[in-house]
């Protein structure tokens, strides 16, 4: 079953996307897709997955230095 995870996140910009490309790219690996809206207020990450939980993608994040708080 596929699930679709939304968070608002700090990430501003095309450039903080690339690095951060090859983490999710690895996270949700071929059973998912991710994508941010950084025209949203919210800077939105958007991510439909199998098996990946919300804690995971929210560490992942901040791991990297970006604030990211699952929405509902």
């Amino acid at each position: 079953m596929r699930t679709v995870h939304v968070f608002k996140t700090t990430v501003k910009r095309k450039k903080e996307i690339k690095k951060l490309r090859s983490s999710l790219n690895k996270l949700v690996n071929k059973n998912g897709c991710w994508n941010f809206d950084l025209e949203d207020c919210d800077n939105i990450l958007r991510i439909e997955t199998q098996n990946l939980s919300a804690l995971a993608i929210s560490t992942l994040l901040k791991k990297n230095g970006f604030y990211c708080e699952e929405l509902e």
